[in-house]
């Protein structure tokens, strides 16, 4: 599983100051422990961006590539202008990757200005799934988003190769059912998008939740999705035991989760604490049981 780390965020106090006050030191440190950490990719999200997005976008991305030139970044803004003026900046990875634009919603007056962009420069960007009318009701809608946005891109140039579809990840203790819309949706992607690769916002499914449940949601929903053919997860960088089940370090867990999703209930009284933990939530993130604060002590 490839991971893009996230924490590169203007939600961040520190990293929120650092790119107001254009303070290079914490943006380069937290640069340097994702690479350190085994990230893929480095997402640098400014949010809207809207007033000074043009000038800090390329600024940050200068100031990542002065001490992590190895990889690729994902440049995250819903500011258009931000993202051409940072791609004309913006260095080749010295390992060869690609850069992401994150993302190009399924909106016309979106994809009709972001798609030349991603076309002119190639680059790779991420599709997300996100239509004139919100999220997708189901995996028939996001198919449907998925269809109308990949023929746009095929028709400007760019092959499926190069687009990571979004179909969304919502929060488990209020949108459930979405979450397994999600899983059958990419299940379907191979059939719709010969080619293309996949992604996904993962910590959005712990969106709420107490702070002590959120690595576990994350870690089994990943595992999840990826027995659905995702291959990459946008994820958080200090989250050590998700680092090493995507990197292949815990094949238990993924052996787990993989039986009960072909169907196998696991003797919950033969597991240890850890992995009925993980038998529980795959339950949750089911359906099986019902959500609460508890279920791990239920």
């Amino acid at each position: 599983m490839l991971l893009i780390g996230e924490s590169l965020n203007v939600i961040s106090r520190k990293i929120g100051r650092a790119f107001k006050e254009r303070d290079p030191k914490p943006i380069q440190e937290e640069a340097q422990f994702q690479r350190e950490k085994g990230m893929d990719y480095i997402d640098i999200n400014l949010g809207p961006a809207k007033k000074d997005g043009h000038e800090l976008m390329p600024w940050v991305v200068q100031t990542v590539q002065e001490v992590v030139d190895d990889l690729p970044l994902a440049m995250d803004t819903s500011n258009i202008d931000a993202i051409a003026a940072a791609l004309k900046v913006a260095k080749p990875s010295t390992n060869g990757v690609p850069h992401i634009i994150n993302s190009i919603m399924v909106r016309p007056e979106r994809y009709e200005k972001m798609v030349p962009i991603a076309a002119d420069t190639g680059v790779d960007f991420i599709a997300l799934m996100w239509g004139p009318e919100g999220l997708p009701r189901d995996e028939n809608e996001r198919a449907a988003l998925a269809v109308e946005l990949l023929y746009f891109a095929n028709e400007a140039g760019i092959p499926n190769e190069k687009i990571w579809v979004d179909g969304i990840v919502t929060p488990v203790n209020i949108q459930q059912p979405q979450l397994m819309s999600l899983m059958a949706f990419q299940q379907m992607l191979p059939d719709i998008a010969p080619g293309a690769k996949s992604t996904c916002g993962l910590s959005n499914i712990s969106n709420g939740p107490p702070d002590h449940l959120r690595p576990i949601l994350n870690q089994t929903y990943m595992v999840m999705l990826q027995k659905c053919g995702m291959v990459s997860v946008i994820a958080d960088p200090l989250d050590d035991q998700l680092i090493d089940i995507a990197k292949g370090k815990r094949q238990d867990i993924v052996d787990l989760i993989y039986g009960m999703l072909d169907g196998t209930d696991p003797d919950m009284a033969s597991l240890s604490k850890e992995m009925q933990d993980y038998a529980k939530t795959v339950n949750v993130i089911l359906g099986k049981s019902l959500y609460s604060d508890s279920w791990l002590e239920l």
